[in-house]
């Protein structure tokens, strides 16, 4: 199968006719063109996995940094509330220690929205900003103050809704009069969906390319998000919320809650157990790549096509002298071949053998016209080449593929002349007539007596022009020549191509004979061919 393909491509490319420049460049042209198809793949998939994976490594990067300095920011507020705590149980029923501290801790760092100062039956003792406005004369059951003063330990709440209707973590420090005296606990709350530092802080993530970072805690709950409307929400429908859960830290390809391909870093907060998640929208991110890759591409586009014109300059150089020997392979019958293919600079090796093997074919034609001229039989009164030599030259030259004019001649009332003059006087015209032939062909040209007063001529050439001249110009001749004052003697001439005319050499003959009859019935002494000259 492969080789009955394989013959067939030869015989197509066989049909176009073309040369061995034309392969190449066709070559030149197929091969550049797939490296180019192939090279863009190849980048278009390099260089965005390399985006993928240099946006998971810096969403991943990110997420532990915020992480890090979000645990750190937690302990330092942990920090202010002990403080506080140790400051509070020197002297913790004094109403207005307790009113100063709550007020300086609210305003010295903005650490917290809100701080309380609660005992341990969960009455509030101090609470700023004022607007609060608590009841000192009423026990609070919120979950942070709850779960606060039944553990009497420092304390960071999950995400809960206050009585006060905030979305908000708690954060306390117990105070105890003593190791075993519970008096109470200084709490400090972050209201999540208000400005605070702990927002300040989150706010401040790169922007690029439209990515954003969000916070949920160990219940799959958004605590903090850019769109402040998200809040509180729960994450369902996440492909990648199981494997974060899963890992302290780490980067995946997801997608979100909103059905949305997302490249997320993630990191976990130890002291509260949140999730950092850091992420970018794949799309956005590859618009970049096919930015870049336009750019890549037209950069190699250029490059590829230098290469071709490289290339093509090559195959230039290399194929013109093995095209210039093809030509003159066909043309080994001129006389000046042997000059031209000389002149065809063998400069490797191929070139060399074929310009070394064209010079002994052009030898050898020539050697078997000298052998041809010598041994084939001629006519004995005119020197000229019989029939039988004609054939043989005939041969040659269709073997060849050589094209040539068939000029039949035929001297006009002949049977006259040796009728009035006698067959000797007959016999001298012919012997002109021959001597005038070859003087008026060139050397190439086979000049042929093909019987009685009928002669042929075979030129090698099929320019219907030049053919005629060389017909008109021996017929001006015998015209003009005087012979044993005999008058004026004239000769009629038809003329047809080969292989213009006919495939065959008896048809071509016979047309060239067709027009001789013509010229004879148009008055003799003029030429007929097949085609009109422009001369």
């Amino acid at each position: 199968m492969n080789f009955l393909g394989l013959e067939l491509l030869k015989r197509f490319l066989l049909r176009l006719g073309l040369d061995l420049r034309k392969l190449i460049l066709i070559s030149t042209i197929l091969t550049v063109s797939g490296l180019f198809v192939v090279s863009v793949f190849i980048l278009n998939y390099v260089i965005k996995q390399q985006l993928i994976q240099n946006s998971l490594s810096v969403n991943e990067r990110y997420a532990e940094k915020i992480a890090t300095s979000t645990n750190q920011h937690f302990a330092d507020m942990l920090k202010e509330l002990e403080y506080s705590a140790k400051v509070l149980e020197k002297n913790f029923y004094n109403i207005d220690l307790r009113k100063s501290e709550v007020e300086r801790l609210k305003n010295q760092s903005d650490n917290f929205n809100s701080v309380l100062l609660v005992g341990g039956n969960k009455h509030v003792f101090a609470f700023s900003p004022s607007s609060l406005n608590f009841n000192f004369g009423q026990a609070y059951n919120s979950l942070g103050i709850v779960e606060s003063t039944e553990k009497k330990k420092t304390y960071i709440s999950t995400p809960y809704w206050s009585v006060k209707n905030n979305l908000l973590v708690m954060m306390s420090q117990p105070i105890y009069n003593g190791k075993d005296n519970y008096l109470g606990m200084i709490s400090g709350s972050i209201y999540l969906q208000r400005k605070n530092l702990l927002n300040t802080m989150l706010n401040t993530q790169y922007d690029y390319k439209k990515s954003y970072m969000y916070v949920i805690d160990q219940h799959n709950r958004i605590i903090f998000h850019p769109d402040k409307n998200r809040i509180g929400e729960k994450i369902i429908n996440n492909t990648g919320l199981d494997f974060i859960n899963q890992h302290k830290n780490g980067s995946i390809r997801l997608k979100n809650s909103l059905g949305i391909d997302n490249l997320a870093g993630f990191a976990h907060i130890p002291s509260v157990n949140w999730i950092v998640i850091s992420q970018q929208p794949t799309d956005a991110l590859l618009a970049q790549a096919h930015t870049l890759l336009f750019k890549v591409s037209v950069g190699i586009f250029i490059f590829y096509l230098f290469i071709f014109l490289l290339v093509w300059w090559i195959s230039n150089f290399i194929s013109s002298p093995l095209n210039r020997l093809a030509k003159m392979a066909s043309m080994l019958n001129q006389h000046d071949i042997q000059d031209k293919i000389k002149k065809v600079d063998p400069w490797y090796f191929e070139v060399l053998k074929f310009r070394t093997s064209l010079l002994l074919s052009s030898e050898n034609f020539r050697n078997r016209i000298t052998e041809l001229k010598q041994h084939v039989n001629t006519d004995p009164l005119t020197g000229l080449y019989n029939r039988r030599g004609m054939e043989v030259f005939l041969k040659e030259l269709v073997n060849t593929q050589t094209a040539f004019a068939a000029l039949v001649i035929d001297i006009d009332f002949f049977k006259k002349i040796n009728d009035q003059y006698g067959h000797d006087q007959g016999d001298v015209v012919l012997k002109t007539l021959a001597q005038i032939m070859q003087t008026n062909f060139r050397e190439h040209d086979i000049c042929c007596r093909s019987g009685g007063e009928e002669f042929l001529v075979l030129m090698t050439t099929a320019d219907p022009l030049v053919a005629h001249k060389a017909a008109e110009r021996l017929r001006l001749t015998m015209q003009d020549n005087q012979i044993n004052q005999m008058g004026k003697i004239t000769i009629s001439i038809g003329i047809a191509f080969w292989p213009k005319d006919a495939v065959d050499v008896a048809a071509v003959l016979k047309i060239a004979d067709n027009k001789l009859y013509e010229a004879k019935h148009s008055g003799r002494n003029c030429i007929r061919s097949t085609v009109k000259s422009s001369a």
